[in-house]
């Protein structure tokens, strides 16, 4: 169906993983953003301290439909 879409940028954190940043950034948006239909990992991050992993981050470009 033609369209037009637009794409947003948003960071999800997680102590745990980069599929749990993920999602929890994506449930977050959708709070706000309708209409959202895909999404794409631009960058996968992290944070050091003391020689262990403290926070995943990761990068999502997020696309939804124009209203």
């Amino acid at each position: 169906m033609p369209g037009v879409y637009k794409k947003i940028e948003i960071v999800g954190t997680s102590p745990t993983s980069f599929a749990e940043a993920t999602r929890v950034a994506i449930e977050e948006a959708s709070k706000t953003v309708r209409h959202m239909s895909w999404f794409e990992v631009a960058e996968q991050r992290g944070a050091i301290k003391d020689g262990k992993v403290l926070e995943f981050q990761v990068t999502l470009r997020v696309g939804f439909k124009h209203e």
